[in-house]
């Protein structure tokens, strides 16, 4: 069985984004950008929301072409681009980059995925990872906490029916402030 992982940069109020997708404030220090890059290139599949795979999709797979791309961007772009997706969304028609579209029901492909053979997956979106946590599906949270407060936005917890207990398994700081927990849920 396939292990899921929930993992985004957030603010101390707990969101991903500040109002109007403003991601500004957590822009990553170059050893947080090597983590990041690291995680990417030992992800068995990554499962994205459409907004997050926007983003993404509109950036790295030609970031490592762009004038000025430093080495580590040059990595991460060539891992993202390897890196298997899934992508999900009932709006988006087409995806690229060793992707496929999943237009169903996400948590029933989700608890097929995770049953299946592979490496560790990680899930990102905020509506994608709240239908997933709220399933029980998440195994495991790295919550990589940046030191601002950004007031309103996407935040990283959905609301939830019953509580989910988790075991902190690392921390780590990171340069101006960055902290780093991991946290696996207790079944």
């Amino acid at each position: 069985m396939r292990n899921l992982t929930f993992g985004m940069n957030l603010s101390v109020d707990g969101y991903i984004a500040a109002p109007d997708d403003d991601l500004g404030w957590s822009v990553p220090s170059d050893e947080l950008f090597q983590w990041w890059s690291d995680r990417v290139g030992a992800t068995g599949l990554a499962l994205y929301g459409r907004k997050l795979w926007e983003t993404m999709s509109s950036h790295w797979p030609t970031a490592d072409q762009q004038p000025g791309a430093t080495p580590a961007q040059i990595e991460y772009a060539r891992r993202w681009r390897d890196m298997p997706k899934v992508v999900f969304s009932s709006t988006t028609s087409m995806v690229d980059w060793n992707t496929r579209l999943v237009t169903g029901d996400a948590v029933t492909e989700i608890t097929r995925l995770k049953a299946d053979d592979g490496g560790s997956m990680d899930i990102g979106g905020a509506t994608l990872a709240a239908a997933a946590m709220r399933a029980g599906l998440i195994d495991e949270y790295v919550i990589v906490t940046h030191p601002v407060l950004v007031g309103s936005g996407t935040p990283f917890f959905t609301a939830l029916d019953n509580w989910v207990n988790l075991r902190l398994v690392e921390t780590r700081t990171f340069p101006h402030g960055v902290v780093l927990a991991r946290y696996e849920t207790r079944r």
